[in-house]
Order: structure tokens, then sequence, then C-alpha cells
């Protein structure tokens, strides 16, 4: 099977796909500011002279040419909660089926979750799992056995071939996950942002919440950076419905385009700067770009938190 057929063919098998970004973004660390830092055990550190050589890493010293041993200790291990939004704007844009090539935003998240979960496992840290739209879909506390990251897979699969036509107030979850988490965790937050009943200020007061409780928060704005932030359509008259009110209208695309990107472009700035002033790490990811920004993410994320 060829590059192309991958792409364009149903995803049928989560785990092995996760496994597969895992491996291909784990080839670009030894070529990164992250080489060295290990994807496969809790962690390394350098072998001292006149240690043991029980521990020793051989295969990273074949990558490396460095003497590395590996370390266990239950202190390196992170407790990380994945939270996603399931709601109708989630689902866009439209697709028949989700595939490499034709992801909407929650397939995107989907995968992204997945590949995280995959590169936890390999650094032997606990996950747990929420998923919410108008109501509180699923909820997993964070753990590390192997049922109980099958289990967050099957679910992560559903999103791939589920469909939604609800709103929802990110805020609200988002209090309740943080009255959930009783122990301090790294937060994973996939969500485009969309709230239509409420302003931004609640949102924020919200992760403010799991900031209080000691919680790292990683925010992943996802969007479609092809239409939602560049508005790339052809230029002839549109009906544009809004998933989760309803709402319509119409528009030559072309005679808003440049006010459109201009409006989006400062929301996003106001995001991050909102971020910033609350220690909240801000990060818009285009779903047609990959999961090397996620990924990465959580490896700077370890580093300052261990």
């Amino acid at each position: 099977m060829n590059v192309s057929e991958v792409k364009s063919s149903e995803i049928k098998n989560l785990s092995l796909l996760a496994k597969q970004v895992v491996e291909g973004f784990i080839t670009g660390i030894h070529k990164s500011p992250f080489h060295g830092f290990s994807v496969e055990f809790s962690e390394h550190k350098l072998y001292n002279t006149g240690e043991s050589t029980r521990h020793i890493d051989w295969k990273l010293f074949a990558k490396t040419e460095k003497l590395y041993t590996k370390k266990y200790e239950e202190e390196t291990n992170l407790r990380c909660h994945i939270v996603i939004d399931n709601s109708a704007s989630m689902h866009y844009p439209i697709v028949k089926k989700q595939t490499l090539s034709t992801l909407n935003k929650v397939g995107f998240s989907a995968i992204a979750a997945a590949s995280l979960m995959e590169i936890l496992k390999r650094q032997r840290d606990a996950v747990g799992l929420s998923i919410y739209a108008d109501s509180y879909e699923y909820y997993a506390p964070e753990k590390g056995s192997e049922r109980h990251r099958s289990m967050l897979l099957y679910q992560l699969e559903q999103l791939l071939v589920s469909t939604s036509k609800t709103a929802t107030d990110t805020y609200k979850y988002l209090h309740e996950i943080a009255e959930k988490l009783h122990r301090r965790s790294l937060i994973f937050v996939f969500t485009d942002m969309f709230q239509p009943n409420k302003d931004n200020a609640v949102l924020f007061e919200a992760l403010k919440h799991l900031k209080f409780n000691k919680h790292e928060v990683v925010l992943f704005h996802t969007y479609d950076g092809k239409t939602e932030f560049n508005f790339n359509f052809d230029n002839s008259p549109k009906k544009f419905i809004d998933v989760e009110t309803g709402e319509e209208i119409n528009i030559n695309t072309e005679n808003v385009q440049e006010k459109y990107t201009q409006l989006v472009g400062n929301y996003f700035k106001e995001l991050k700067n909102k971020c910033l002033q609350y220690k909240i790490d801000y990060l818009p990811v285009d779903i047609n770009t990959g999961y090397n920004t996620v990924l990465t993410s959580y490896l700077i994320s370890r580093k300052k938190n261990k």
C-alpha cells in the first residue's frame, strides 16, 4: 500500500496508527533539541563511571554514542489527563469518513490523544480522559494499566465515527474536571474555543480553577487553518450555517475574507495573551499540519514538571 492509499484509507486501528505517529516523531527527535530525551522509559541519565552497567540502555547508545542508564523511580512519573470537546463545531469540516487526509477537528483530537497516550505509555505516565459536549459524556481517572489504556482507546475510536449536533459550555465541564482531579496533573485540553452563549471570560475562569488546584494546563486550540483561519473558499456566493446555533448567513466570501482573517488573527492573539497572563500553555493546532506540536508540548511539559 503506497502513501496516498494510507492517507485515504479509513482509520480502523487507532492503536497502531498512534504507534506509527509516535515512531515517526521519535525519529525526528534525534535531530532536534530533544536529542537524548527518553521516550522509552521514565527517565534516562548519563552513565557515571563506577556505576552498575545493569541498566545501561545499549539501544540508545547505538543511536547517540553516549552511555545512558534507565531510571524507574516512581517520582519520575506524571499524572496526565486529556480533555476533548465533542460539540457540534468540533465535527467540522463535514467528512463522510475519517481518513488521515480527511479529518475533522474531533478526529484530529482523537488521533492526537491516542498518540499522547502511546508516548505516555512509554514514559510509564498515568493517563485519564474526559469527553464532553452538552453533558459530561465520559470520564476515566488517571491510571497506567494496559487494560485502562485499551478502554480509553475504545472511547477515542468512537469519536472517529460519531456525530454531534449539540452546543457546549466548555467552562462548565472544566470546572467539573477541576473538582474531580484531586492530585496534581498535567492537563491537555482539545477544544476549538467556540462557545455561542458565553464570552471567553467564563472559560478563563474555569482554566484558572484548574491552575488554582496546582495543575499544569496545555490548551490545544484546535482549528481548520484552510477555512476557519484563512477563509479559503471559492468566490461563488455561499450560505454559512452555524452548526451549533443553526444561524444562517449568505455572503460572497471574497468580499469579507480580508476583514475575517484580520478579526480571527486578533482573536488568536487575544487568547494567547490571556493564557500567558494565567500561565497556561496556549498552542493553536491546525488539523492539517500533523501531530509534532502536540507531542513536543508533552516533552516540554514533562521536563518542566520533573
